[in-house]
C-alpha cells in the first residue's frame, strides 16, 4: 500500500514509518490554519479539511493522509492552543498548561478507494507544576518549535506530564482510529494485490 503523507511533522512521519513501509512524505504549502473561536473539535476538522482540500490526489498513491492537531486551553474549552510563532508564545502556553489538565484534539482525514474518511478524537493530558528552570529549558530547547500547545509529549515535555484519557498518537497527532483504518486498508490491499 503506496501512502502519502501530506505533512511536515516528523512525529507523524516516524509513527507512519513505525506501521508501514511504503510512506512518502510532502509538507503542504500554504493551508490557512486560522480557525474562528469556537468548539476545538470544530476547529480541528475545520483545518484538517482545508488540508485535505489542498492534497493532490492522483493515482501514484493507494491511499493520502492529512491530519491537524489543537491544544484546549484549559481554562476556555473555545479557545485553541496552535503552534507558537515565538518564544514568547511559547512562554505563554506553557504557562497556561502548567499545572493542568487539558484536552488535545486531533483530525485525521483519509483518502482511500475514492472517499475521504475522517475522525475525530482527544485525549486528556496532565502537566506537572513544573518550576521555572524547567520552563526554561523546555524554552531553550526549541522542543516547543512547530507543536500545538508548545509541547512534544513524546519529546522533553514527557519528563513533566502525562496521559490521564485517550491514546498518545491522538496526542501526537493521528486519531487512534485513522491508524486501525489504515491498518484495515493495509490488509485489504495485500489480499487484492496477491
Amino acid at each position: 500500500m503506496r501512502i502519502l503523507l501530506a505533512s511536515a511533522s516528523e512525529r507523524r512521519g516516524s509513527i507512519l514509518r513505525e506501521r508501514f513501509s511504503n510512506i512518502e512524505q510532502n509538507a503542504l504549502k500554504d493551508v490557512n490554519e486560522s480557525v474562528p473561536r469556537g468548539f476545538i473539535s470544530d476547529q480541528v476538522e475545520q483545518v484538517v479539511s482545508r488540508k485535505a482540500n489542498a492534497v493532490k490526489l492522483d493515482d501514484s498513491f493507494d491511499v493520502a493522509v492529512v491530519a491537524d492537531t489543537l491544544v484546549e486551553d484549559p481554562d476556555d474549552a473555545r479557545e485553541a492552543l496552535g503552534k507558537p510563532r515565538s518564544k514568547q508564545e511559547a512562554v505563554g502556553m506553557l504557562l497556561r498548561l502548567r499545572g493542568s489538565r487539558h484536552k488535545v484534539w486531533s483530525a485525521t482525514m483519509v483518502h482511500a478507494l475514492g472517499q475521504w474518511k475522517t475522525t475525530v478524537e482527544y485525549a486528556l493530558v496532565e502537566v506537572e507544576d513544573f518550576s521555572d528552570d524547567v520552563l526554561v529549558e523546555l524554552i531553550e530547547s526549541d522542543s516547543w518549535v512547530g507543536k500545538a500547545g508548545a509541547y512534544d509529549l513524546a519529546g522533553m515535555m514527557g519528563d513533566y506530564a502525562k496521559l490521564v484519557e485517550g491514546s498518545e498518537t491522538t496526542v501526537l497527532g493521528f486519531t487512534q482510529a485513522s491508524l486501525q483504518y489504515l491498518e484495515e486498508l493495509q490488509s485489504l490491499f495485500s489480499i487484492s494485490r496477491s
